[in-house]
């Protein structure tokens, strides 16, 4: 599934996609991980992200399973809006959100807590 944070996805036409993975979380809700994905390729401003469950598998990769419930949506919806918050102050050291209004002088300064990617 999974080679230098790229999968390919398998479409409704049966037609393989190169995407990029946007980021992986377990839920300990559903007892299931998640990996948001979008095509590789979309300049647009606007990507198109895609979400599935998947079961880690012995070889380092996994297997792709669609999400079943409303209720699984509804929360990766959540940690997508979560993700996408542009009105994060990265208080929290573990924030991985690109702070717009960082007051670092330098992007590239290591001590810089706004841009974790």
């Amino acid at each position: 599934m999974e080679k230098e944070n790229r999968l390919t996805f398998i479409d409704e036409d049966g037609n393989e996609v190169l995407c990029e993975i946007l980021f992986t979380f377990e839920s300990k809700e559903f007892n299931k991980n998640y990996v948001l994905f979008y095509p590789v390729g979309d300049d647009d401003d606007e990507i198109e992200v895609m979400a599935a469950s998947y079961v880690p598998t012995e070889d380092g990769e996994g297997e792709l399973q669609a999400i079943e419930t409303e209720e699984e949506w509804a929360m990766i919806e959540n940690v997508l809006d979560q993700f996408d918050d542009e009105d994060c102050d990265c208080e929290d050291e573990d924030c991985e959100c690109e702070d717009e209004d960082c007051d670092c002088e330098d992007e590239d300064d290591e001590e810089c807590d706004c841009h974790h990617h």
